[in-house]
């Protein structure tokens, strides 16, 4: 099988089919597109689950699977209380790379003020890298959770975030070095001042309390695989405007250098939104302070197009993620 990816047919195949056992406190069933469990707990409320994992040789790698963990439990409705963290390491890291993917991770935790609830740490002969998954909860109180399947045809899709930059923040934490030798340090200070756009959190509260089907965040693959997810859980077809996506020009210099399609990066902070008014929406986010975009429709047919500025295509499969291509 190809690196990362594994096919949706393949997955309902030989990984969702097998699954039989059911309980009645369960409330997701998993699916390709849901990356959240959750648990309905008596009359006190719903507990929401996600996992997500890095690889990378960055120390700060922690901080982007925490940052992914808890604006996935916000796009499913759940308010995140704390997170578990797993550190597997190369046998040649030393002590000091451990204890400063700690602190950065202590640090994003303090300032999202939730906890860091179990720590583990090991170091696998099997890696040539650092791996850190994260598992957060949240809680929910009884009411609606969101789930990717839930959005409807004939919707707006709003993107909030900018496409590709989780990608192009994780290049710059691998490649640094080597950039700081091609852009000249504004622009590399631009770079680094974009981190706070990872947590997408207002965004998604506010898209919450307007009214909003469905939301998902830009994962591995980019853009057009949270579109394909979605449409898939959903069985609907779309029509979206390349251009009208939100990205960052030190995304595409970036991107340009190391020859990668930033729509296929992983973007955390990026969130697509379905709803029956996407202007409303847009207005309500701004309000806030917070960048929206208006990007496509969903529709009621099976065709999946992306419309670019001379150009319309059909909307590919999911594809593996351009940054395989930096952390080779």
């Amino acid at each position: 099988m190809k690196i990362e990816y594994i096919s949706q047919t393949v997955l309902r195949r030989s990984l969702l089919k097998p699954l039989h056992t059911k309980r009645e406190e369960a409330l997701f069933s998993p699916s390709e597109a849901e990356m959240c469990s959750a648990i309905q707990l008596n009359s006190s409320g719903q507990a929401v689950f996600t996992t997500a994992s890095v690889i990378g040789n960055a120390k700060e790698i922690g901080t982007y699977a925490i940052a992914k963990a808890v604006n996935d439990l916000a796009t499913r409705g759940a308010d995140a209380i704390g997170v578990s963290v797993q550190i597997m390491l190369p046998p040649h890291a030393y002590e000091s790379r451990l204890k400063a993917m700690t602190e950065y991770m202590e640090e994003m935790c303090s300032q999202l003020k939730i906890q860091i609830t179990c720590a583990e740490a090991e170091v696998s002969a099997a890696l040539m890298s650092a791996m850190v998954t994260v598992t957060a909860v949240g809680q929910a109180s009884n009411g609606k959770l969101w789930q990717s399947r839930d959005a409807q045809p004939n919707q707006d899709i709003v993107l909030t975030g900018s496409v590709g930059l989780e990608g192009m923040l994780r290049v710059m934490s691998e490649k640094e070095e080597e950039l700081k030798q091609r852009f000249v340090a504004t622009f590399i200070s631009q770079i680094q001042s974009a981190k706070s756009e990872l947590i997408a959190v207002d965004a998604i509260q506010t898209a919450r309390s307007h009214g909003v089907s469905a939301m998902q965040q830009i994962g591995k693959g980019g853009i057009f695989a949270a579109l394909w997810e979605v449409a898939e859980a959903a069985g609907l077809g779309l029509s979206v405007s390349l251009p009208d996506m939100t990205i960052r020009q030190e995304t595409i210099e970036v991107c340009e250098f190391y020859h990668l399609n930033p729509y296929q990066m992983t973007s955390t902070g990026a969130v697509l939104m379905y709803t029956d008014d996407g202007k409303a929406l847009i207005r309500k986010l701004e309000e806030r302070g917070i960048k929206a975009a208006l990007i496509g429709k969903t529709t009621g047919a099976k065709e999946r197009v992306i419309t670019g500025r001379a150009e319309v295509r059909y909307m590919d499969r999911p594809q593996p993620d351009e940054l395989n291509k930096i952390c080779k």
